[in-house]
């Protein structure tokens, strides 16, 4: 019988860019919640819900009449505190000097002792009363900051540059300080975080990789990010990977990866699900094989034949990392040159003769029936 005819490609190293899909979200670059400071009604509202806001924005107004009386009452307590402490410090001379010259006199028996020992008491209450004086001042001087800081905080501004979302209250609501629902929330879409999450499995894989000379990394694009979006497309701006987190979650295994992109057209909002594609490094002499050319033994272990020098079928038993568009990236089993066969696998067995006939280009590129998800051998 003529040999079977087997149409092959031969195989060559490619300089290939590996990259991996991650789940992720977004959240925003920062974020502040609008809660008051001091207690009073709401007197009026000063922004548009959805709109751009600046840091220093007055939001809302709160009836600033309690504030504004109780500032000027502090002030005229220490006006009326600074008189007495000047009043003190007037008549405090005067004393001491009397207390000592009935010193002088008192040695001499020129004036009786109980003088002596009422000046000397009328000192000591002059010079406690100048203390007390002075301390009602710094009391009153920091209820005037006190009255001032309330009263600055009447209008409530916007910490931040952003979005600002719904209002949680109205004009002529009550307004607690440090209650805990926020008036409103502003927030800063751009740039945005994209937290994503990673298997640790998957960090020691590359990083085995890259130790062992398989992968090598490109400093240019080391921490570069792309992203698609809830519906496949892929987002314009290219983002980078800001820090990995060193703790790993102990129920699923994995470390979170947090990423920064631009958002000027805030395509991108707070809450949505993507996918980051990360770029892992580049392999110089990858090996990538058809898909129609691997099959699998019945305990699962992919198998390949090729065309061997003699013009036999020879079975390869391979090992495979992912699969990439149509193909498979080989680590083991297969190598530069080798003739592999991607037609005609259902009439050849190892060690049989054959016809080989080369694959035109384009052929024999066909993603097998029920292949593995990109990243992902399909076993």
């Amino acid at each position: 019988m003529d040999p079977v005819e087997a149409g092959f490609v031969t195989l060559s190293p490619e300089k290939i860019l590996l990259t991996t899909e991650l789940p992720g979200r977004t959240s925003a670059y920062l974020v502040a919640e609008i809660r008051p400071q001091v207690n009073g009604l709401i007197q009026s509202r000063l922004f548009q819900e959805g709109a751009m806001v600046k840091a220093g924005d007055v939001l809302y107004q709160i009836d600033p009449a309690p504030y504004k009386a109780a500032y000027e009452q502090a002030k005229a307590a220490l006006v009326t505190a600074q008189a007495d402490l000047v009043t003190a410090e007037a008549n405090l001379p005067a004393i001491r000097s009397r207390a000592e010259r009935l010193k002088g006199l008192v040695a001499i028996n020129a004036v009786a002792k109980q003088d002596y020992d009422d000046a000397s008491a009328a000192l000591r209450q002059a010079e406690a009363n100048l203390a007390a004086r002075k301390a009602s001042v710094e009391i009153n001087r920091a209820a005037v900051e006190s009255a001032r800081i309330n009263l600055s905080y009447t209008p409530i501004k916007a910490p931040i540059t952003g979005r600002i979302g719904k209002s949680n209250i109205t004009v002529g609501a009550l307004a607690t300080a440090y209650q805990p629902t926020p008036l409103a929330v502003v927030q800063q879409l751009n740039p945005i975080y994209v937290d994503v999450v990673q298997a640790n499995a998957e960090l020691i894989r590359l990083r085995r990789n890259l130790e062992s000379g398989r992968l090598k990394r490109d400093g240019a694009l080391q921490n570069r990010v792309k992203l698609l979006l809830e519906d496949g497309t892929p987002y314009p701006i290219a983002g980078t990977i800001q820090f990995r987190d060193v703790t790993v979650e102990p129920t699923t295994g994995s470390v979170t990866l947090r990423m920064v992109f631009a958002n000027p057209r805030e395509i991108l909002l707070p809450g949505m699900f993507v996918q980051a594609v990360v770029e892992e490094g580049v392999r110089e002499q990858a090996i990538l094989a058809p898909q129609a050319g691997i099959s699998r033994d019945p305990r699962g272990n992919p198998i390949a034949l090729v065309v061997g020098q003699d013009g036999k079928v020879e079975r390869r038993s391979l090992e495979l990392e992912r699969a990439i568009g149509n193909k498979w990236l080989v680590l083991k089993g297969l190598a530069a040159g080798d003739r592999l066969i991607v037609e005609g696998l259902g009439k050849i067995r190892p060690g049989m003769p054959v016809r080989a006939v080369p694959v035109t280009s384009g052929e024999g590129g066909k993603p097998a029936a029920g292949a593995g998800v990109k990243g992902e051998p399909h076993v």
